[in-house]
């Protein structure tokens, strides 16, 4: 059996209705990954994660190789045992947290050197150990090292940049053809060409061209205005191998979700969602709300009315914002439950409605009623 399967197609837009079927279980695509950086996602147990309909969530091998170390989890037993959880993971290699350590990483053909954040202990990752290592741990979905870039580089430093991807995936590649491993385990490459298009063109064709279980879409909402980075989404699609399934890296705003779908994007993560829960905001049908605002005292009401998760089925905006403002660590808990529960409901109705022919209708009504 294939790895990705398309159900349907949109008819008026590129958005799309599928299936991975991952060695942990059969996911539904468009699907949003959580993002447990540290072997967790934020203030939730994998048991709330489970209930919200999550199949997949992300973890961070540069963080997970820091601390607590790929020995340790090696030894627990892989990833999933060590954290206790039952469904996919996918392990981004840690190329945006190392490249972003600007004053403390020399980057070079072979790899990148860096200073841990921890003990500035000095480290080395390659396109072959961060692979090796991500099947260690027991990932599912293993994400090739990519060379991030800032936003709005020059067209020499982009090239250099794109140019250097396309080697470590080549490398990726060889050394995972030579290991011994599951056949269910997975790998993606990752497009780069910063906002330079014909640099996009070059990297999306030649990283989907290759023999990866997937393109991810990677050097996009890195800083730049919306509207560009749909643009260049946009764009990059046109050339990439749309019978694998399609990773949109580090989008999830309801706003950008839907927009991503309608592009064709199959997968995507972020951390929005559980880092705005700690920040006292909450999602909901009719645009992002601040519970920390003076109205909600006596607002009795839950989130979200269309809502059915945990948080909205027991607990008042009212009593919400007394969490908060008392600095109760229940606050993020339930603000978190409430917030991946939006986010995995909404591409689940976006899903059902590819599947029943009428997304751009749906997407239309969800962005007027949404307010920014």
């Amino acid at each position: 059996m294939s790895f990705f399967k398309v159900l349907k197609k949109d008819s008026k837009s590129s958005a799309r209705a599928g299936l991975l079927t991952a060695r942990r279980g059969t996911i539904q695509t468009p699907v949003f990954m959580p993002v447990g950086t540290k072997a967790t996602v934020k203030a939730v147990t994998s048991d709330d994660l489970y209930k919200a309909g999550c199949s997949i969530i992300l973890g961070n091998l540069y963080h997970l190789y820091l601390q607590p170390g790929i020995e340790v989890i090696e030894k627990a037993g892989g990833i999933h045992k060590f954290m206790n959880w039952e469904r996919s993971i996918l392990t981004d290699s840690g190329g945006f947290q190392v490249f972003s350590l600007s004053g403390i990483r020399k980057i070079t053909d072979e790899g990148v050197e860096f200073r841990s954040i921890i003990d500035g202990s000095s480290h080395f990752f390659t396109p072959e150990n961060v692979v090796k290592m991500q099947c260690r741990i027991g990932s599912d979905i293993i994400m090739v090292l990519d060379e991030c870039i800032p936003f709005n580089e020059d067209y020499n430093y982009t090239l250099g940049a794109a140019k250097r991807t396309i080697d470590w995936a080549k490398k990726s590649l060889r050394i995972k053809s030579k290991m011994d491993l599951d056949k269910d385990t997975r790998i993606f490459g990752i497009v780069q060409g910063g906002f330079i298009k014909n640099l996009r063109k070059l990297s999306a064709e030649t990283i989907s061209g290759m023999d990866f279980d997937g393109t991810a879409i990677g050097g996009l909402s890195v800083g730049e205005k919306r509207d560009l980075t749909i643009e260049m989404l946009n764009y990059t699609v046109e050339f990439l191998n749309n019978k694998k399934p399609l990773y949109f890296m580090g989008i999830g705003d309801p706003l950008g979700i839907i927009e991503a779908i309608r592009n064709g994007v199959d997968m995507f993560d972020c951390v929005m969602p559980t880092r705005i829960s700690r920040n006292g905001s909450a999602f909901t049908e009719n645009g992002r709300i601040n519970i920390k605002n003076k109205g909600y005292t006596y607002d009795f009401d839950p989130l979200d009315r269309n809502c059915n998760c945990y948080t909205c089925r027991n607990y008042s905006r009212s009593y919400l914002k007394h969490l908060f403002k008392s600095k109760e660590i229940l606050s993020s808990m339930l603000l978190t439950i409430h917030n991946i529960s939006f986010i995995i409901n909404l591409v689940d109705r976006s899903r059902n409605a590819i599947l029943e022919g009428n997304f751009e209708s749906f997407r239309k009504n969800f962005i007027k009623g949404y307010n920014i």
